[in-house]
């Protein structure tokens, strides 16, 4: 990349100058910055998990969601070790690792609902039981095999700083495989969110767009990894939606809301991270910072909701 422009900017500087260079063309005349890389990045992160972590929160299915961002990590160590052997330097084939990470995922939902099915085990039990196991083995795994890298720390955490046009091509076309899927099977995923029974009676299937949707899940959570890991997109899958929904309840209107939300927290989280930089000398992590920005913007949006229903009994009385 050529020398980054935001070198020395503080957080208003920043959004002045990425304004200006957004206007006048000079992003899509020369080469993206490192932060602007970051930046969008982190943008379509939020858009592609908005997508499905939507449906996951209206769903209740949180906490498999949980389950699956632990464990995901398992399937990262394994796809590592197998091709450690042939050529590491290459780094992980992102195929290999999709492919890993969504059989990691089927085999959490599965052996979940084994659990709970056929071994009459709570729903919530199941979930702990299944994701602290495979979870403990992955950070075996990690600390016997991967002493010498970096794998469990930036699987677990994110690296933006080693992000590049690659990973942007890749997130844009999952979150563009996210919205084809839920636009093409939008009423079904709406059904059976909110009325698994009628769903069935209506020969719809609520375990087959259950799985559907974790393998969306599994995908954007691999797909992100590399920027905020595969524990920090927790909060993105569930974090943006639920701040949503203290604004709105139509599921129309939740979505591109949760997207938004995303868009704006990431906007600035990569600026105080450059402003930290630049003023205080102190490098914080991106992720941590836009992990940090949702949770801000959640409790800004549970207050707010809080004083207008406040203003309401007040005027009822």
């Amino acid at each position: 990349m050529t020398r980054n422009p935001y070198w020395g900017t503080d957080f208003f500087s920043f959004f002045s100058l990425f304004f200006r260079r957004l206007f006048t063309g000079e992003l899509f005349i020369g080469e993206l910055a490192s932060d602007e890389v970051q930046m969008f990045v982190l943008m379509l992160i939020a858009a592609a998990t908005s997508i499905v972590g939507t449906f996951l929160v209206l769903k209740k299915m949180t906490m498999l969601a949980n389950s699956l961002s632990h464990t995901l990590l398992l399937g990262l160590v394994v796809a590592f070790l197998i091709i450690q052997p042939l050529n590491w330097e290459e780094g992980l084939n992102f195929s290999t690792l999709m492919i890993a990470s969504l059989l990691t995922g089927l085999a959490t939902s599965f052996l979940t609902q084994w659990l709970t099915r056929f071994m009459k085990v709570q729903e919530d039990a199941s979930i702990g039981l299944i994701f602290t196991t495979l979870f403990a083995l992955s950070i075996v795994l990690v600390t016997i095999f991967t002493k010498n890298v970096h794998l469990g720390i930036e699987a677990v955490m994110g690296n933006v700083d080693a992000l590049h046009r690659e990973d942007l091509k890749l997130i844009f076309g999952i979150a563009v495989v996210d919205l084809l899927v839920v636009t093409l099977f939008f009423k079904q995923f709406k059904i059976t969110a909110f009325d698994p029974g009628l769903a069935s009676s209506q020969g719809i299937s609520p375990d087959f767009f259950n799985a559907l949707l974790m393998i969306l899940v599994a995908a954007t959570s691999i797909g992100a990894f590399r920027a905020v890991g595969v524990l920090l997109v927790l909060t993105f899958l569930v974090g943006l939606p639920l701040t949503a929904r203290l604004i709105t309840h139509r599921l129309h209107c939740l979505i591109p809301l949760a997207a938004g939300i995303g868009v704006l927290c990431s906007m600035v989280a990569v600026a105080l991270s450059r402003h930290c930089l630049s003023v205080y000398q102190i490098p914080l992590s991106t992720a941590g910072l836009v992990t940090v920005t949702i949770a801000f913007a959640y409790v800004v949006g549970l207050r707010g909701r809080h004083y207008l229903n406040r203003r309401r009994r007040l005027r009822v009385h």
